[in-house]
């Protein structure tokens, strides 16, 4: 007796979708990144030398490899939570502006201060001038993914070819 597994295709588009996340994360994570090399909230320090704060660091180069991993991973987040949602620019902005917001709670209000050994939720410099580095990561990886949904010809979750 033989069985066969049925997999609604939104289901089974979520590897594509991770992947088309993965990507579309990258091309936020350069937007963010250059936000966080020229921004300098506190005493000259460039953002993305904190972040590699997080690894003992303050080499810029570090705080890149940090930040892309970061950004690679909420990639990979957005489109396994959101990609059924983002083929399309409108909603997909629209969803990366809400998903670079939740990155900022919790990564520059919680995660990195606590890991840093400041404090968390404190609204400063730094926290303002990463609202908006974040929000532009999260808008640019909305739009990426739509991009690229759209160049696959919105394939991923479909049946038929």
């Amino acid at each position: 007796m033989t069985m066969a597994a049925q997999v609604s295709p939104r289901i089974a588009a979520i590897p594509v979708h991770a992947l088309w996340g993965a990507a579309a994360g990258l091309v936020g994570g350069v937007g963010f990144g250059i936000w966080m090399s020229v921004s300098r909230p506190v005493m000259d320090t460039a953002m993305i030398t904190m972040v590699a704060g997080l690894l003992g660091s303050t080499d810029a180069l570090v705080g890149w490899l940090v930040h892309l991993a970061i950004s690679l991973t909420a990639g990979i987040g957005f489109g396994v939570v959101f990609g059924h949602l983002a083929g399309r620019i409108a909603p997909a902005a629209a969803l990366g502006l809400f998903y670079g917001a939740v990155w900022w709670t919790l990564g520059a209000l919680w995660i990195m201060p606590a890991n840093m050994g400041m404090p968390v939720f404190e609204w400063n410099d730094v926290t303002a001038s990463s609202l908006g580095g974040h929000l532009v990561f999260g808008l640019l990886t909305g739009i990426a993914f739509a991009g690229i949904a759209r160049a696959a010809g919105g394939r991923a979750g479909r049946t038929t070819p």
